[in-house]
């Protein structure tokens, strides 16, 4: 049986049309839901072509790099590989999910938000009497626009050196950048939930031992936690962001030695506290420092590209150098949704 897949034409012009990917493309030109019942179905149009052309890129009998050059037109399938492997290491293993509420696309470097900043009488919610007016919750566009930044790994070898190179080998290098790119990215999250995007949004600053936050400066305490958790009404402090430093000093607590704490870490590996938080650990926060927030409301990223990679570079000339990059940013949704704990 002859299917659609083994008769496209690729060329790398289908990585140059603008704000379209290349697997967006060879999606339109092959699409996944013609193929369902079939022996193919689950695999999208990228990976039917590795079919057609017989390429294996993963596992112990993977093939070397130089099969994707055999032809001029498997050659065009290289920079969608190594851009899939790369977004693959960004994100394993990746938090930033855990601290961002919404994910915008958007397609330039300039980014304006949106916020709503209600006053304590705003946020109650209070009875409507007959003919009475309704109250009203304002949203308006950030005075400040929030930049992007293009955040990438340059990628650096010759066709020779790395053609008798397994794929599967290839790709721990490649995932590798990915990881990189991530923490970059992370880090830009952190500083937006600390420092807010210029917007006059920084997140309020508890210091331990002086008032409203009990306990000793230098010193973290269950109570101090307690005490930093209350200011979040009426938010949740559903996630808690800290550095290897703080998680030992919490570890240590008597309070985190409570058997189900300790059971529910040795069986999943998921780390909570006592206060329902989920907690996170990245040696991006500061020492001495933890990051509460409300999931929900705290942080939009702003992503204005996927995966980038100079795919004339990667197909031409089969590598020398080539830049992998990717544009995002972070922006403040709610001031109060985020606050900063300094121990």
């Amino acid at each position: 049986m002859a299917y659609h897949y083994e008769t496209i034409h690729l060329e790398k012009g289908m990585y140059g049309r603008s704000g379209q990917s290349f697997a967006k493309t060879l999606e339109e030109l092959d699409p996944s839901e013609h193929y369902r019942g079939t022996p193919l179905e689950g695999l999208d149009a990228f990976q039917r072509q590795l079919k057609r052309f017989d390429i294996k890129v993963k596992g112990a009998g993977s093939d070397m790099v130089e099969k994707f050059f055999h032809t001029a037109e498997s050659s065009v399938l290289f920079p969608e590989f190594v851009s899939r492997v790369v977004r693959q290491g960004l994100e394993e293993g990746s938090i930033l999910p855990d601290l961002v509420a919404t994910v915008t696309h958007f397609d330039g470097m300039d980014y304006r938000s949106i916020t709503s900043v209600p006053t304590e009488e705003d946020k109650k919610l209070r009875r409507v009497e007959e003919g009475a007016a309704i109250p009203e919750t304002v949203i308006r566009t950030q005075e400040n626009l929030v930049r992007l930044h293009k955040r990438g790994r340059m990628l650096v070898a010759s066709y020779e050196a790395i053609r008798f190179q397994r794929l599967d080998l290839f790709s721990v290098t490649l995932r590798q950048i990915g990881a990189y790119m991530g923490r970059m990215h992370l880090a830009d999250a952190v500083g937006v939930l600390a420092n807010g995007d210029g917007n006059g949004n920084a997140a309020a600053v508890y210091k331990v031992g002086t008032s409203p936050i009990s306990g000793t400066a230098g010193t973290l305490s269950y109570g101090a936690m307690v005490d930093f958790w209350s200011q979040f009404d009426p938010y949740t402090m559903n996630t808690l962001l800290v550095g290897s430093d703080m998680l030992l000093a919490m570890l240590k607590m008597q309070e985190f030695q409570n058997p189900l704490t300790g059971l529910n870490f040795q069986g999943t590996g998921t780390l909570t506290t006592p206060l329902g938080a989920k907690l996170l650990r990245s040696s991006v926060v500061p020492a001495g420092t933890l990051i509460g927030l409300d999931k929900r409301y705290a942080l939009e990223q702003i992503s204005s590209s996927d995966i980038l990679v100079e795919y004339d570079k990667l197909i031409d000339r089969q590598l020398e150098r080539a830049a992998i990059t990717s544009i995002s940013g972070f922006a403040k949704l709610s001031k109060d949704a985020s606050k900063v704990l300094k121990v």
